[in-house]
């Protein structure tokens, strides 16, 4: 290889690096300056405060009976309690924030699991090909066939009554979904000019892989955790609501406060609406700053 091809290669890599830093100072740029996606920001931000404050917000143990309620008389909002009590006589203000702290463990756990376990099927997929790549999208194929919530359920319901299920359950539902994304983005990157350039002047197959192919395709892999983030609080509160959640009643999770109050519609309405409101901002906030940040990346949406 003589010494002008050598630095027409390097020139080309550089350059390539340059671009990608130009892409993210312009989606940077485009996100400070969108109302969507600020607003989703926004929501994502308090969710995550909320969750990580949960013991210092919450005015009372959500697992304490603080007052006294009756099947037909449950108090709702007031000064002492915010948000009024619950069926069995607790606060139901300290229960949504400490639910809130559940949802967003449940949520970040099962997205780093589903993610790092797809990641690597992905690479797999992606760096080698042939009869390996063959197998491991079979297998994506397989699962990906299946509707995820009842792949989740059949998974926490083997697994059991625990809160350590439902986070194996939401990732296993995840994996296909990041596996088949990174395979596809690779592919794509495979046959680009930097890559070609590498390959030109010796670099081995495994360097160009790691630290050429898989950098370059991890953005749409980060835009699609933060909406799978989202998806993963619903399937939780789904799981919960379905009682596959956590076997202690004590536990708050939005799902479960959900489902015990099906019976109290009528004499408790606020019971459903609190939980059911928290599960919407929280999903909605990952969803706008996803949606908006993918917006953003992309370089079909620049004018």
């Amino acid at each position: 290889m003589s010494l002008s091809q050598a630095e027409v290669a390097v020139e080309q890599t550089v350059d390539h690096e340059e671009i990608g830093g130009s892409l993210l100072k312009e989606a940077w740029r485009r996100l400070r300056r969108d109302p969507i996606a600020i607003t989703g920001a926004i929501l994502v931000f308090a969710f995550v405060l909320v969750a990580i404050f949960a013991p210092w917000l919450a005015p009372y143990d959500p697992g304490i009976v603080v007052g006294r309620v009756t099947p037909t008389e449950i108090p709702g909002p007031s000064g002492e309690h915010w948000l009024g009590l619950d069926n069995l006589g607790r606060d139901e203000y300290s229960r949504l924030i400490h639910g809130a702290r559940q949802s967003l463990l449940v949520g970040v756990v099962s997205l780093v699991i589903g993610m790092t376990a797809g990641l690597l099927l992905g690479i797999l997929a992606g760096a080698f090909g042939g009869w390996v790549d063959n197998v491991i999208m079979r297998i994506v194929d397989i699962m990906l066939s299946v509707p995820g919530i009842l792949l989740a359920i059949a998974v926490a319901a083997v697994l059991g009554q625990t809160l350590t299920s439902v986070m194996i359950a939401i990732a296993v539902v995840n994996v296909p979904i990041f596996a088949r994304l990174l395979r596809g983005q690779m592919l794509a990157q495979r046959n680009a000019d930097y890559v070609s350039a590498a390959q030109s002047v010796g670099v081995r197959r495994r360097v160009i892989v790691l630290r050429h192919i898989v950098p370059n395709s991890l953005s749409p892999v980060i835009v699609q955790g933060t909406l799978t983030l989202a998806t993963a609080i619903i399937d939780a509160a789904g799981l919960s609501f379905l009682g596959l959640g956590s076997s202690d009643p004590a536990v708050p999770e939005w799902g479960r406060m959900l489902a015990d109050t099906q019976r109290l519609l009528t004499v408790a309405p606020q019971l459903a609406i609190f939980p059911g409101l928290a599960i919407m901002f929280a999903a909605l906030g990952f969803t706008l700053f996803g949606e908006r940040l993918r917006e953003a990346l992309d370089p079909k949406y620049r004018r």
